[in-house]
C-alpha cells in the first residue's frame, strides 16, 4: 500500500496498513537551526525553505510527505507587489511595503511575523487602481508544462496530489488588515462583497482551468489563517453569507472531477466557523492547534459525526522535550487516531526550539506503533 492509497483508506473509514507519517514544514529558523547542529547540510538546503523542507532530510526523520497542495494555479495577486523599502529607520528596522501591497516594520533578526503598519487598498479608488486589474484570469495563470508532466507520471504516482483551492477571505484580510476588513464590511458593504466575488470567481476559473486537462487529483486544499487563539477574526454569520456559496460552488466543481476528500488549513481556535465549512463541502480539518485551547478532533466528531475528518492535532511543543514527552504526547494521540477518519501531524510548522532526535523519536514511535 503506497501513501496515496493509505490517505484515501483513512479518510473512508477503510482498512490501512499502517498510518502514514505526516509533516506541515518547518519553520525556516529551524533548517538553519539543524544545519549549524550538523543534522543538515548547507548544500543539502539550497533551493528549499521551511514550507517547501530538504525532502532527504525530512526522509532522514522518518516522514512519508507533507500535508497540503502541491498543485496551484495563480490564485491571487498577479503581478504581485514589488516589494519596496519605504523607509530605513536609525535602529536598523525597515519599512517594507510587501507583495501584498501591506507596509510592515522588519526588525533585524526577527523571526516572528512583522507588525503592519499601513495598507495600500483602503476604499474603492485603490481597489479599481490596484488590485483588480491583478485579479483577472487568464491562462497565463496556470502552468501547463507542469501539468503535462504531472499528467504523464499520474499512474505510477505514490504519493496523495492536492490541487489548491485559494482562500476566500484569509487573503484579503491580508490586503486590507484585520481593521480595514472589519471596517469594509460597514462602511462599504458593495465593495466587500466585490472584493470576495472577484477574488473567488478568480480561484473557480483557475481550477476548473486546470481540472479540465484530466489529471486526478486526491485532495483539494483551502487556506484561511482568520482564527486566533480566542476565536474567529470575522463574524460567523457574514462569513457564512459571503463566502459559505463560493465554498460549495468550488467543492461542487471538485466533486465533479472525482475529488471528495477536501481540506482546510485555519490556524486558531476555529470551532465558530466549522458549520459554514462542513456544510459547504469542506470534510477535513487542518492543522487542529493544541494551542492554549486544547484544539482536538475528537468534541468535533462527537459534535458533527463522521463526515468531518482531520489532519494535525499532534503539540509540536513536544518536540523541544524530550523522549518521555514524546511518548505522552503519543499516548494522548492514540483513541483519536481509534476514531477513524484522522492523520496525526504536527499542528503547525516545527519550530526552531525542535531537537532533531525528538522528532526522529516520534516519527520511529509513530511507524512502530500505528
Amino acid at each position: 500500500m503506497n501513501n496515496r492509497e493509505r490517505v484515501h483508506a483513512i479518510m473512508n473509514y477503510e482498512k490501512y496498513d499502517r498510518m502514514p507519517i505526516v509533516n506541515f514544514g518547518l519553520w525556516d529558523e529551524t533548517i538553519e537551526m539543524w544545519i549549524k547542529e550538523g543534522h543538515i547540510s548547507a548544500d543539502e538546503a539550497k533551493g528549499f525553505n521551511g514550507g517547501n523542507p530538504p525532502p532527504d532530510a525530512m526522509k532522514r526523520l522518518g516522514f512519508d510527505f507533507r500535508w497540503g497542495s502541491r498543485f496551484s494555479g495563480k490564485t491571487g495577486l498577479d503581478p504581485a507587489f514589488e516589494r519596496t523599502v519605504v523607509e530605513a529607520l536609525p535602529d536598523g528596522s525597515k519599512k517594507v511595503r510587501d507583495s501584498s501591497g501591506v507596509i510592515v516594520l522588519q526588525m533585524p533578526d526577527a523571526g516572528s511575523i512583522p507588525a503592519e503598519i499601513d495598507h495600500l487598498l483602503k476604499d474603492r479608488k485603490s481597489w479599481e487602481e490596484h488590485f483588480l486589474p491583478r485579479l483577472q484570469f487568464s491562462e497565463d495563470r496556470i502552468d501547463f508544462e507542469l501539468l503535462k508532466k504531472i499528467k504523464s507520471e499520474q499512474d505510477d504516482r505514490e504519493e496523495a496530489l492536492g490541487i489548491y483551492c485559494g482562500s476566500m477571505l484569509g487573503t484579503i484580510r491580508n490586503w486590507l488588515g484585520l481593521t480595514g476588513i472589519s471596517y469594509l464590511w460597514v462602511d462599504d458593504p458593495e465593495l466587500y462583497d466585490e472584493i470576495i466575488n472577484t477574488s473567488a470567481d478568480l480561484i473557480y476559473k483557475c481550477l476548473e482551468t486546470i481540472l479540465r486537462t484530466g489529471i486526478k487529483f486526491d485532495y483539494g486544499h483551502f487556506w484561511e489563517d482568520i482564527c486566533c487563539k480566542n476565536g474567529q477574526l470575522v463574524i460567523p454569520s457574514v462569513f457564512d453569507e459571503k463566502c459559505g456559496p463560493h465554498y460549495k460552488r468550488i467543492t461542487d466543481l471538485l466533486k465533479q472531477h472525482g475529488i471528495n476528500i477536501i481540506s482546510l488549513d485555519c490556524d486558531g481556535l476555529i470551532d465558530s466557523l466549522i458549520p459554514t465549512w462542513l456544510n459547504n463541502g469542506v470534510n477535513i480539518m487542518f492543522p487542529i492547534e493544541v494551542g492554549t485551547w486544547g484544539a482536538s478532533i475528537k468534541p468535533w466528531r462527537e459534535q458533527y459525526g463522521k463526515e468531518l475528518r482531520g489532519v494535525g492535532g499532534m503539540n509540536k511543543n513536544a518536540f523541544a522535550k524530550d523522549f518521555a514527552a514524546i511518548d505522552a504526547e503519543i499516548e494522548r494521540l492514540k483513541p483519536l487516531i481509534e476514531l477513524g477518519g484522522f492523520i496525526p501531524c504536527p499542528d503547525h510548522r516545527i519550530p526552531p526550539d525542535a531537537k532533531w532526535d525528538n522528532v526522529r523519536y516520534y516519527c520511529e514511535q509513530m511507524r512502530k506503533l500505528f
